[in-house]
């Protein structure tokens, strides 16, 4: 027997599609006739292939004993239609019914083989774009109602469909609606969303070689995977001038992603209604995935991601993508962007874009960090003030006053010499250093973004995309909500609105809700603060006899305000985490509620409610301990309570609140960072693997491309939201409150690398193929950023000034070293006030039941962190002129760093333009090629007209389409 080969791409025994098989000229069976199964799968007049000639089918006697074993159900792809198949084939006789017979079976086999890796149609031409499934449930007869109609609009707009019923499905219940556009279809809509297109190859050379570039080859991708498709000068799709673009393969013009991308707009605004009904608001597959007619729509994944396509005219991208992009051991090597962009569309693209890039500028802070870092530690030993507190004669004489009413007692100095050598760590002239460098660092970012951002715009054809689509285009929920109309002064067309009033009401509601989320936010963190003043006492209480000194290891370092600290960072990031997840479904309702106009105001008025939740959660706690604790305390005797209750305020260690600033941050940002992976990798992982392993165990689960896309997870409209949301509130902790922990960038660094290739993994293996979309930057964020890092500057410079303890010992070496030398000596005794002991409350000292072990009669003074006069003095527990001092410095401070970083700022953004000069010229160069092209074309179009109208005599340029020189044209374009 001969081998018949199709395109269906399999390894079958005979590759041949079932379409051909059924249009037969000796035993006249149509399939399409008789097999409900497959709706819709020839459209616009078409017409199956004749089966081609010279099969010899003279093994059809071996199918007889396999064909009388098989149930009736077995002769067919479609179980409706079996009856009447097996009538038509029992009324044929001889060779004509074996050959019909064969065929059947034939059939069959070809097709379970190729939906194996299949992404065609069952004749193994018309590519699937895009896939709807359904189950039949209680509801099923409104359900196929809707259907019904739905597929009916969809095959009057131009569609072609075809249906896999459900006991093809794994589980014998999921009927998959296959979908294609022809190239009327992808014609007419490319025109109206006005996809760019090729015309003409680019003749600009590239100059883009530099200097010892060979030491980047270790990095690098091979040419095919970083640049997958030629460079070509691109123009907005008309289909009336179709024969001006290069259009070489109507099957193969428009990508896959710009493919279902059409798809899915039309799905959008197709209706389910009877036009006699006017229901207007019963309009696109979203609503319809709502109530339940579909359980999912998606485009297909091109292949299997373990393997190539066996199909050579499928394409492999997702294979490729998974082999130099989704591993881990990939890390080191480039992003193949361009791969990227044409597999999963310009919107996750430009996401993985900034993504590497601001990877690869964190590797130049973390540097920098990890320096100032080694600094704080090869000066360990230098560390003046902390030797002062550890030492016997100065930090064992020295008593201090109870940190915390009734509880806690008299301790002394040098039992906080561990944090002191700690503080110093991050606390030292490196750190005034860094948060410099962070200022400036996180200009260089925006800017050199900036003119990354332009490049991809031009090679991705995002030139001016946004007034072109964005603004223009409606949201159907918006198009079906709105029922008042009014004339578009753009496209003088009449369209759907939102009376003010409503649109003012609706504005007010989501403003007081997310304003009493913020609230809610607020008082979860004073319930925190009122955890941190309460339990300090009890810590204070229970280790005051050093009940942790028997631990050797973490013994002399665990003390109430570490362990205070500790506990109250891990409640706050509970908290964090379950305020997230309730915020996250208010956040998307209100915004729903709001029912913006088009999507990107959609996504900017999400992006603006998330964003000021998350800032408000996660950076609270650390503006409270950089901010605001120990600096409203007062003094012994005159101590400021929280809210007028019996809560003390509490009060920084003598080495100052850094140390515990940088414990909040690291426990908040890691937490987040390693919860985050977690969720984004180790629950996926375990799913796969455990998938996998069923998979192996019962090889019979293997089973269709569409199936399979069908069972991964969905990557949804908000997945790509929540990746930049995440990355965003990273970017603050590494500039807002990078002062006071320069490791900061290189947690993120590491967290970056890993992320990068979970995102890739999860994309290309656990999602769903997500409907391509375009996007020309990464819109609100860009204003984020650039808010947070006017912010940072600001919070970085009050943070070394109030946080830190740098500007008081500055003040203390240069103007009161009583030796007039420039060290630190005698610097904690000079930063510590005196009081005495008999001023203190009757209420804040012990209980008779109590043992005052701490109390001893001896003791007439103690001392606090303050710059006051001390007993005795005529202005007795006053500030100092010192602290005036410190004060002035710290403010000159601020205001010098400010205008210092900033002046920076705006010379480097002033030295670096937007968009480099390159980009520059070439997008000057593709407008003019676009006039001077197109005028050509309507010229000769027009001579071709006259000439076929009866004057081919003449010769000359018709005068409505005048001779323009290219100068004229060039300036014009320019």
């Amino acid at each position: 027997m001969h081998r018949i080969t199709g395109r269906t791409g399999g390894d079958s025994l005979i590759e041949m599609s079932p379409t051909d098989s059924f249009n037969d000229n000796i035993n006249g069976y149509d399939q399409h006739a008789q097999d409900p199964s497959s709706t819709g799968s020839l459209q616009q007049g078409q017409s199956p292939s004749p089966l081609r000639p010279g099969v010899c089918v003279d093994t059809c006697e071996s199918l007889n004993t396999s064909l009388a074993s098989l149930s009736p159900s077995d002769y067919s792809d479609s179980p409706p239609s079996d009856p009447q198949t097996l009538e038509r084939i029992s009324g044929l006789t001889g060779l004509s019914r074996k050959r019909a017979l064969f065929l059947k079976f034939r059939s069959r086999i070809d097709k379970q083989q190729q939906s194996k890796d299949s992404v065609f149609f069952r004749d193994g031409v018309r590519m699937i774009d895009f896939v709807l499934s359904y189950v039949d449930d209680k509801d099923g007869e409104r359900k196929q109602e809707r259907r019904r109609l739905y597929e009916a609009n969809l095959v009057n707009v131009g569609l072609e469909l075809e249906t896999e019923d459900k006991s093809e499905s794994e589980d014998g219940k999921t009927y998959f609606l296959k979908i294609h556009a022809p190239w009327e279809v992808l014609a007419t809509y490319a025109d109206v969303l006005k996809v760019k297109v090729p015309f003409k190859a680019n003749d600009i050379p590239d100059n883009s070689d530099t200097p010892m570039n060979w030491l980047s080859t270790p990095f690098r991708l091979p040419e095919h995977i970083m640049h997958p498709q030629p460079d070509y000068f691109t123009a907005p799709f008309d289909k009336s001038k179709s024969d001006f673009f290069l259009i070489d393969n109507k099957d193969t013009f428009f990508s896959s992603s710009t493919r279902n991308r059409i798809l899915y707009y039309i799905l959008s605004r197709c209706s389910y209604f009877r036009d006699e009904c006017g229901d207007k608001d019963k309009k696109g597959i979203k609503r319809l995935l709502n109530n339940g007619t579909y359980t999912a729509a998606f485009p297909l994944h091109d292949c299997r991601y373990w393997s190539r396509s066996k199909d050579a005219n499928c394409e492999s991208d997702r294979y490729n993508l998974h082999k130099h992009w989704a591993r881990f051991f990939c890390f080191f090597k480039e992003q193949p962007l361009n791969l990227i962009r044409k597999y999963y569309g310009e919107k996750i693209g430009i996401y993985f874009a900034w993504l590497g890039f601001y990877t690869e500028m964190l590797l130049f802070a973390a540097i920098v960090g990890t320096i100032c870092f080694i600094y704080g530690l090869l000066t360990y030993d230098d560390n003046d003030w902390s030797k002062e507190i550890c030492s016997e004669k100065v930090g064992g004489n020295i008593v201090m006053c109870p940190l915390c009413d009734k509880k806690c007692g008299y301790w002394k100095l040098n039992t906080t010499c561990n944090s002191s050598w700690q503080s110093h760590l991050f606390d030292n002239v490196g750190t005034v250093f860094f948060a410099i460098f962070m200022g400036i660092w996180v200009t260089l970012f925006l800017e050199f973004w900036k003119r990354r951002q332009a490049r991809l715009e031009y090679e991705w054809d995002l030139v001016d995309f946004e007034e072109e689509q964005q603004q223009l285009q409606l949201r159907p929920e918006y198009e079906s909500k709105c029922t008042n109309r009014k004339l578009n002064r753009i496209t003088q067309e009449m369209e759907p609105y939102l009376p003010i009033t409503s649109k003012c009401a609706r504005t007010c509601l989501s403003g007081a809700t997310v304003l009493l989320w913020i609230s809610l936010i607020i008082a979860c963190i004073i319930g925190v603060i009122a955890y941190r003043l309460a339990v300090y006492a009890a810590f204070a209480s229970i280790m005051k006899d050093s009940a942790t000194s028997h631990l050797q290891v973490v013994g002399p370092y665990i003390t109430p305000q570490l362990a205070t600290s500790v506990t109250a960072s891990c409640i706050n990031f509970v908290i964090i985490m379950i305020l997230n997840l309730m915020y996250e479904r208010v956040a998307v309702w209100i915004t729903d509620m709001e029912i913006p106009k088009t999507h990107l105001e959609y996504e900017n008025k999400l992006t603006v409610k998330m964003f000021l939740f998350q800032f408000v959660n996660y950076y609270s706690s650390c503006f409270y301990v950089a901010f605001f604790k120990g600096k409203f305390v007062g003094f012994p005797g005159d101590y400021e309570y929280m809210f007028g209750s019996k809560l003390r305020n509490e009060e920084c260690d003598p080495g100052g609140c850094l140390i515990e600033l940088t414990t909040q941050l690291v426990i908040v940002m890691t937490g987040k960072q390693v919860w985050g992976n977690i969720q984004e990798a180790l629950v996926p992982w375990l799913m796969n693997w455990w998938g996998s392993r069923n998979a192996r165990n019962h090889p019979e689960s293997l089973y269709s491309r569409w199936e399979q896309d069908h069972d991964l997870q969905s990557f949804g409209q908000l997945g790509l939201f929540y990746e930049y949301l995440e990355m965003v509130i990273q970017f603050g902790f590494i500039t807002l409150f990078v002062a006071s922990f320069p490791l900061a960038p290189l947690l993120a660094l590491i967290n970056n690398i890993i992320e990068v290739r979970v995102d890739a993994w999860k994309l290309t293996t656990q999602f769903r193929r997500p409907v391509a979309a375009k996007a020309h930057s990464i819109g609100a964020w860009q204003e984020i950023l650039n808010g947070m890092a006017v912010l940072s500057v600001v919070t970085n410079a009050f943070i070394v000034a109030f946080t830190s303890d740098m500007i008081p010992r500055l003040v203390y070496m240069y103007a009161y070293q009583p030796d007039g030398e420039m060290n630190m000596k005698g610097y904690i005794n000079n930063s510590l006030s005196v009081f005495n002991i008999s001023a203190i409350p009757l209420a804040s000292k012990p209980d008779d039941g109590e043992s005052p072990s701490w109390f001893n009669s001896s003791i007439t003074t103690c001392r606090y962190r303050d710059y006051r006069y001390p007993p005795g003095h005529e202005k007795e527990y006053s500030v100092t002129m010192q602290f005036w001092h410190i004060l002035a410095a710290k403010l000159a401070f601020i205001i010098i760093v400010e205008h210092v970083v900033f002046l920076v700022k705006f010379f480097v953004a002033w030295m670096i333009p937007d968009v480099p000069s390159d980009v520059r010229a070439r997008v000057k160069r593709e407008r003019y090629l676009v006039q001077e092209y197109l005028h050509n074309y309507e010229v000769e179009k027009l001579k071709i007209q006259l000439s076929q109208n009866g004057n081919s005599d003449c010769t000359c340029t018709p005068t409505i389409y005048p001779s323009i020189p290219k100068h004229e044209v060039l300036s014009e374009c320019l």
